[in-house]
């Protein structure tokens, strides 16, 4: 787990995966037989989010990208269920007619599972984003630990986007990823998790100082 990004590049929060990087890292470290499997998934998230930007102003898949890369080329994990569920991970809260069933038709029921597991029930965030972030941790705590692989992968991304303005408070994101996610995963026994915890607790005190 070495030569991990250098997140002050201002370059970090354009960095994404073409198609041809994905293919080429499956076909190396992970299962040939599924890389069709894996490209569809980069496939249909790249289409759900094709035109969302994220408050950087880059675009929303670039992010996706950034959490698989996260999970193939710092925690070696090229499990294709895990690499496919996180190009997948924010689909059903960004498309109306990408479902459960779907997913589970496409991609099977792990992956469905997971996917469901890591979407927020927005509409009712915007309501009281409190009480939805506090069901969705211990949600998280009770799921698979591939759940939360995938989640403080996509974490540790927006943390080392934080400098370019990713967030409006920058500091709430922070403290809540600090009491809420980071002590899950410092509790597990996956070294994985051990690993994506103490990268975040790193990259916060770029903000928290």
């Amino acid at each position: 787990m070495e030569n991990f990004p250098d997140a002050s590049s201002p370059q970090y929060n354009r960095r994404t995966l073409t198609v041809e990087d994905l293919q080429m890292r499956i076909l190396m470290h992970g299962d040939p037989i599924h890389v069709n499997k894996v490209i569809d998934a980069y496939e249909m998230a790249s289409t759900v989010h094709a035109g969302k930007l994220r408050n950087d102003g880059t675009a929303y898949f670039d992010h996706i990208a950034r959490t698989a890369m996260i999970l193939m080329d710092e925690l070696r994990i090229y499990d294709t269920d895990m690499i496919v569920a996180a190009l997948l991970h924010d689909v059903l809260e960004d498309s109306r007619t990408v479902t459960r069933d779907v997913l589970d038709y496409n991609f099977g029921s792990y992956v469905a599972y997971v996917v469901e597991t890591l979407t927020k029930d927005l509409d009712a965030a915007k309501v009281d984003p409190e009480r939805v972030d506090l069901y969705y941790a211990e949600r998280l705590r009770k799921a698979s630990q591939d759940c939360l692989l995938i989640k403080l992968a996509a974490r540790l991304d927006n943390f080392r986007c934080l400098s370019f303005n990713l967030k409006k408070n920058p500091h709430l994101y922070v403290s809540t990823t600090l009491s809420r996610y980071v002590p899950i995963a410092e509790a597990a026994s996956d070294v994985r998790l051990q690993t994506l915890a103490t990268l975040i607790r790193n990259e916060s005190n770029t903000v928290l100082g």
